[in-house]
């Protein structure tokens, strides 16, 4: 395998692991990039820009990231609690009168952000040209009755959580989080990281598909266990409606889909562009000094949702929109913060040992949370790591 891109030295472990992916795990294209300290440490790309193609992937090649968006739109809601324009713990309806309709007056900023607002499901599915639109997803939310008492309980809210968390920031702003996004944060920091692609960059975003691969050792496997495939199965199940609230889903490579902006499954990125957001969380990143306050950063991944998730039928764990790191769902260490991708990407920080991490793939496999190539990835930094 033709590896390109550069690994600093004690660092040799993730390019070895890299490598692995595409001679036993059926990978095409990918790529790779790690940051510690705000200095860039790893720096990988291999295979082909598409999944079904032959031209290579080059280094700037960006994927959609799907689920790992919701790390990346969080930081808006976080920033802007930060800046002392969002109360987390105000109610929705405050900023958002409509919401508060069936039931919903108590549901406050931090259940959409800790997946306790109850609303994970739609009764009415979105058409994929009704999804792009940024009106029929937020009218949709707030013709919804909740599924559960919300603040009650947690269940991951797969493709709701963009719909809520863009009409908020809307609401506060009067930008769709795509659009503060690119003004406040990845456009002033140069990031290869968009929340609505831009036409301009659409030649370099590569065309994904399914890859058959080994079963994957943990989280939400390809042969789950049997609630968890009942619950898949299930029309009636929370866990089906949820992924169903678009139907059929988009297609990934319509240029129409990558150039809305979702903020729960379609910002498009490459593997730099997601460590360095990553980075710049926890840390000064060639000088452009950090989003986060410390204080934002411990907000972020205090635990506030555990245990078993309504919707993955597994345990899970939530901080204010970020998956924390545990056996669904690993991450570095305990004290690490950030969101898989479903079928492979995954972007997180653990800021004790400064490292930021950013993988995207074309290839997409059947796992949920916890993809076998991005966690060999890990496994090798904390090798590189001496952990």
């Amino acid at each position: 395998m033709d590896v390109n891109g550069t690994v600093a030295e004690g660092f040799e472990p993730v390019r070895e692991a890299f490598v692995r992916n595409f001679e036993t795990l059926g990978e095409r294209g990918a790529s790779v990039a790690v940051y510690r300290d705000g200095q860039r440490v790893v720096d990988l790309w291999a295979g082909t820009k598409d999944v079904d193609g032959t031209a290579p992937w080059e280094h700037g090649t960006a994927q959609v990231v799907r689920s790992a968006t919701k790390g990346v739109a969080a930081a808006v809601p976080l920033l802007l609690h930060q800046r002392g324009q969002l109360d987390l713990d105000a109610p929705v309806g405050h900023h958002w009168p409509e919401f508060k309709a069936r039931g919903k007056e108590r549901v406050l900023v931090r259940h959409v952000l800790n997946h306790r607002a109850g609303l994970p499901v739609l009764d009415h599915p979105l058409t994929p040209e009704q999804a792009l639109d940024p009106l029929r997803g937020p009218a949709a939310i707030a013709a919804q009755a909740p599924a559960w008492e919300p603040g009650t309980d947690h269940g991951y809210h797969a493709l709701t959580y963009g719909w809520m968390l863009d009409e908020l920031v809307r609401r506060v702003t009067g930008q769709g989080a795509g659009e503060w996004l690119a003004a406040q944060v990845t456009g002033p920091l140069g990031l290869d990281l968009w929340l609505g692609l831009p036409g301009s960059e659409a030649h370099r975003v590569g065309r994904a598909g399914r890859v058959e691969g080994p079963e994957p050792a943990g989280g939400l496997r390809a042969r789950p266990k049997r609630s968890v495939t009942e619950a898949y199965e299930d029309p009636a199940s929370l866990t089906r409606r949820a992924f169903a609230a678009i139907t059929p889903f988009p297609d990934q490579n319509d240029p129409a889909y990558r150039a809305a902006a979702l903020p729960a499954t379609n910002a498009v990125a490459t593997a730099d562009g997601l460590a360095r957001f990553y980075a710049t969380l926890i840390g000064d990143t060639a000088g452009a000094g950090r989003l986060f306050t410390p204080e934002t950063v411990d907000m972020a991944r205090a635990e506030e949702s555990a245990g078993p998730d309504r919707v993955l039928v597994v345990g899970t764990r939530f901080g204010l929109g970020y998956m924390l790191h545990g056996s669904a769902s690993p991450f570095l260490t305990p004290g690490s913060f950030g969101h898989p991708g479903r079928g492979g990407a995954l972007g997180f920080a653990d800021p004790e040992s400064g490292i930021a991490f950013g993988y995207v793939t074309n290839g997409l496999r059947k796992t949920v949370t916890a993809d076998p190539r991005a966690q060999g990835l890990v496994r090798a930094i904390r090798q590189a790591l001496g952990s």
